[in-house]
């Protein structure tokens, strides 16, 4: 009998062409409805489907376009899976869309601020709500990030935006914390340092979602020039540290190979004595 998992796996299905990971592969809908298939047969705990890159110098889709491309997978997902679906965007729009059409989760890279209706909206909804840290926007976010303590300032933002969602009604229950790996910060100076300082940011009560997959990071300390597909080792290493520093979940995209990763780690962990 396969070990049980303490960490959840969000599988990616982007549904974009333009995606830092997988260069637009899945933007034909049968396509991103295939791959999800693959995810959940891999074992993906729930997943991940967004219809505009946010990677840096992304530049952005029209809400009609993006609703376009994600309500039609969440759709068709939906109809023959149970698997919760999380819906990536930051407009209002798409995500009452996407709720409508199957998903349960809002995963937000601009912690509900985008527009003054996304807090309220998020209540209204009713849906779980990811709430991540992002300095400055997609476009331009890696010009020049600057921290005078990257976890402590991080930390800060989260518990600010969910006391936000909770003031206005979000349930606390449902509420969960990114601390934006990649998002607004340096590869090294301020990526590293997060992560090493994780426990800080579970310590804020809320499950965390932790998104290390593929990341440039991981690039700059193999060398550089480690194109995203070659990435495998140090996303596994980075989920398994997200694992030890008390993560809920960990957004990837190599399904099969991190649920074996965390699934190892745990039964070694479970077998200490």
């Amino acid at each position: 009998m396969a070990a049980a998992r303490a960490v959840k796996v969000m599988g990616v299905v982007n549904v974009t062409p333009d995606s830092f990971s997988d260069a637009g592969r899945h933007l034909d809908p049968a396509a991103a409805v295939a791959h999800a298939r693959r995810l959940i047969a891999e074992g993906a705990d729930l997943l991940d489907v967004g219809g505009e890159s946010t990677r840096p110098g992304a530049g952005p889709v029209s809400e009609a376009e993006e609703a376009a491309r994600v309500v039609p997978v969440i759709e068709a997902v939906r109809a023959e899976s149970a698997i919760p679906i999380s819906v990536d965007t930051m407009k209002p729009a798409v995500a009452r869309a996407a709720i409508a059409a199957g998903a349960s989760l809002w995963n937000d890279v601009t912690a509900l601020r985008h527009a003054p209706e996304s807090l309220p909206l998020a209540a209204e909804l009713g849906c779980e709500v990811v709430l991540m840290h992002m300095q400055g926007e997609p476009g331009t976010m890696q010009k020049a990030p600057r921290y005078d303590d990257v976890v402590a300032q991080v930390g800060a933002f989260l518990a600010r935006r969910a006391e936000a969602a909770i003031a206005a009604g979000v349930d606390p229950a449902r509420i969960w914390l990114d601390p934006g790996i990649g998002f607004g910060k340096h590869m090294t100076r301020h990526n590293l340092p997060l992560l090493a300082g994780l426990e800080r940011i579970t310590a804020l009560g809320f499950p965390v979602l932790l998104g290390v997959s593929r990341k440039s990071f991981i690039s700059a300390l193999d060398g550089g020039g480690v194109t995203a597909d070659r990435r495998l080792g140090g996303s596994i290493a980075g989920a398994l540290w997200g694992a030890a520093a008390g993560v809920a979940a960990v957004r990837v995209h190599d399904v099969a190979a991190t649920v074996q990763a965390l699934r190892v780690w745990g039964a070694i962990a479970a077998a200490r004595t």
